[in-house]
C-alpha cells in the first residue's frame, strides 16, 4: 500500500541559488581575514578547477573547507555565518526559487534540501528558503556533542552522487516512509552529478542544467526549468560536469 505522501527534493548550488555556497563561504572567509588569503584562494581555485573537470576529491575538498572552522568556537562561527547570510546569500535568493519551494510546501509535500555542501554552511540557507529538512555533508564535533567545536572531519555517507540516494533512503526510513511507497517524488537539480537521484524519483526536473544534464533531460523528455537569467556559468563560462 502506498503512503499518501509526495516528496520534493531540491539541490542547492546553481539550482535554488545562482552560486556555489561552499565557494562563496570560502571567499567570505578570505574577505574577512579568517584565512590566509593567498594560500587559501590558490587552493580553492584548484579545487574548483577539479570540480569543473569532474575529478574533484570531495573528501579532500571538505577537509580543506572545514579546517578553518576548527579554529573558532561555535558561537563565533554562528555570528560569522549570520553575516555571510546578510552579505552573500540573502541578496542571491531569487523569487522564482522561493516560489518553487513555496508551491511544494503549500501542496503539503514533504520537502528536503539535498546538497553536497557542508551542513554548517547550508542549514541556515535551508531555513531561509523555508525548507524544513536538510541532508548535507555532516561535520563531526568534539565528543559528538551537537553544539561542540568542529573537528574538521566529516561523518556518514557523503551526499554526493550515489550518496544522495543512500542518504535520502536512510532519512525516509526515519520518517516512516519508503521510496516505493511514496505517492510521488520530485527532485530538482542542475548537475549531471545528480543523475543517480534524478533517476530514482518519479518526477526528475533539470533546473538551470549543465550541458550534460540538459542533453540527458532533453533526450528523455524531462522538464527543464530556468530559474536564473542568464543561467549560471562557472569560470570562463564553463558549467560544472
Amino acid at each position: 500500500m502506498k503512503h499518501d505522501v509526495t516528496l520534493a527534493l531540491f539541490d542547492l548550488d546553481h539550482t535554488l541559488l545562482p552560486l556555489d555556497s561552499s565557494q562563496a563561504w570560502g571567499h567570505f572567509m578570505v574577505r574577512h581575514g579568517l584565512v590566509d588569503a593567498a594560500d587559501f584562494l590558490s587552493r580553492l581555485d584548484r579545487f574548483q578547477d577539479d570540480y569543473l573537470a569532474c575529478r574533484l576529491d570531495l573528501d579532500a575538498y571538505n577537509r580543506f573547507i572545514a579546517a578553518p572552522l576548527t579554529r573558532f568556537g561555535r558561537a563565533e562561527l554562528d555570528a560569522w555565518h549570520r553575516r555571510f547570510m546578510r552579505e552573500t546569500i540573502e541578496p542571491a535568493l531569487r523569487p522564482a526559487a522561493r516560489q518553487l519551494v513555496a508551491r511544494h510546501l503549500a501542496a503539503g509535500d514533504l520537502c528536503c534540501l539535498v546538497t553536497a555542501t557542508l551542513d554548517f554552511i547550508t542549514r541556515p540557507i535551508a531555513h531561509a528558503l523555508g525548507i524544513p529538512h536538510l541532508l548535507a555533508i555532516e561535520l563531526a564535533t568534539a565528543d559528538g556533542a551537537a553544539s561542540g567545536p568542529f573537528t574538521g572531519d566529516t561523518v556518514g555517507v557523503p551526499t554526493f552522487r550515489e550518496g544522495k540516494v543512500i542518504r535520502t533512503g536512510q532519512w525516509l526510513v526515519t520518517q516512516g516512509l519508503e521510496w516505493h511507497r511514496l505517492a510521488a517524488s520530485h527532485f530538482y537539480s542542475d548537475s549531471f552529478n545528480d543523475l543517480p537521484l534524478l533517476t530514482q524519483v518519479s518526477h526528475p526536473v533539470a533546473v538551470n542544467p549543465d550541458a550534460r544534464l540538459l542533453a540527458h533531460a532533453s533526450a528523455r523528455g524531462w522538464p527543464v526549468l530556468t530559474l536564473f537569467d542568464p543561467p549560471v556559468t562557472g569560470q570562463d563560462g564553463q558549467r560544472p560536469c
